[in-house]
């Protein structure tokens, strides 16, 4: 079993271990070094001193009517009227219980949550863009759609025709 050499700080550390289970058996160490060490068996004995001081106390007793008076200092102090708006905002938050406040603050967080909510999903939506055709694409869609330009492609195909038919031959120079 792996146990760690003991000085004054661990020592220190073991203290309430020895004032409150005086008979555990990981306390020989923390004892061996209180008989060899004085400062420790000072701080030792003067620790034991103030558990007997506590353990000999006695509460004082209360005055019958103390429940009394204290209930008539706390209606006297909430029956005096503030002098100015800001002393009966004070006096309005150290008396209540907060519970007046409850509903606008639920409404408040409600209203931050809707709000940061709500920019989040129109930050992070996606607008559908529209799909771009390429050129050839649209060129052929509008051959699809307008008679009038395969009328006129025809028609060009028709003037050349000739030309290429006829053979004739250009001037040599």
């Amino acid at each position: 079993m792996f146990s760690k050499a003991m000085n004054c700080k661990t020592c220190l550390d073991a203290f309430p271990n020895l004032l409150f289970e005086p008979a555990a058996p990981a306390n020989s160490a923390a004892r061996a070094h209180i008989a060899a060490c004085s400062v420790c068996a000072r701080e030792f004995a003067s620790f034991q001193a103030t558990l007997s001081l506590l353990d000999s106390w006695q509460a004082p007793a209360v005055s019958p009517y103390f429940d009394q008076k204290l209930s008539v200092r706390l209606r006297e102090a909430q029956s005096a009227s503030p002098a100015g708006w800001f002393e009966r905002l004070r006096a309005r938050l150290l008396f209540n219980t907060g519970r007046h406040l409850r509903p606008a603050l639920a409404g408040a967080l409600a209203l931050a949550l809707v709000a940061g909510g709500g920019s989040f999903g129109i930050a992070t939506f996606q607008h559908p863009r529209p799909v771009e055709a390429s050129a050839a694409v649209n060129d052929l869609q509008l051959l699809d759609k307008n008679e009038q330009t395969l009328q006129q492609v025809d028609q060009l195909l028709q003037d050349n025709a000739p030309a290429a038919d006829s053979g004739a031959a250009s001037p040599q120079i």
